[in-house]
């Protein structure tokens, strides 16, 4: 009798010593399970994921250049040919006169001001040299004299606005558009803006037009224009 009670009791402890084993090693497989799903969450100083490293220092390096890229003024064919005419006829490299091109193609849509009337108007003042300056003081593409404009200077436009072209070309299409409400025509507003209002005489505006003319000329016949 007492060896079964001491058998039964051994089987007992023996059963419960099994049970208790496996219920510690469920308990640490899950824990070890729990740590290792919540790691990348709670280890300090963990990397991310390679593939989330990647994907965000892309974004990262994008997203400033997508965000200050100027979206460049593309040439209508026209105007591509006038530009290769003008290089020939001047003598300036073709890269040169790109941005010249631009800033008229985009003002003169803007201010509903034919584009190559900018150009004749370039080519006369400053032959494309957007550093020229007479000698009353006239400066850039369009020989605008500063102490007369200041005022059509958009803000933000730096030190030296007008030796900018395109903030250059964008004073001289305002100042040569008041010209014309004063002087009530193209001819007199051209004269105005030479400086010789009351002597049509003088042939600046005639010297403007038929450069446009040219011009003109050349964009109609096309590409190998000669100059």
């Amino acid at each position: 009798m007492s060896a079964t009670i001491s058998l039964r009791s051994t089987t007992a402890r023996s059963t419960d010593a099994t049970l208790s084993f496996v219920q510690h090693s469920m308990i640490i497989v899950g824990l070890m399970l729990l740590l290792s799903t919540l790691k990348p969450f709670v280890s300090p100083g963990a990397d991310p994921h390679p593939a989330v490293l990647a994907e965000s220092t892309t974004a990262l390096e994008a997203t400033p250049t997508e965000a200050v890229k100027a979206v460049p003024e593309v040439l209508s064919p026209g105007l591509q040919r006038a530009l290769d005419f003008v290089s020939r006829r001047y003598r300036v490299a073709p890269e040169a006169l790109v941005p010249v091109f631009e800033a008229a193609q985009s003002i003169g849509r803007e201010r509903r001001v034919d584009p190559l009337l900018i150009i004749a108007i370039i080519g006369i003042e400053s032959r494309f040299n957007p550093f020229a300056e007479s000698q009353v003081g006239a400066k850039g593409l369009m020989q605008v004299i500063p102490g007369y404009h200041l005022d059509k200077v958009p803000q933000g436009s730096g030190d030296q606005p007008f030796l900018d072209p395109a903030t250059n070309i964008q004073v001289g299409v305002l100042v040569l558009e008041e010209a014309i409400r004063w002087r009530g025509s193209l001819v007199a507003g051209l004269q105005h803006y030479g400086g010789a209002p009351d002597d049509p005489d003088s042939g600046y505006a005639n010297k403007v037009l038929a450069e446009k003319q040219r011009i003109e000329q050349a964009v109609r016949r096309g590409p190998g224009a000669h100059a």
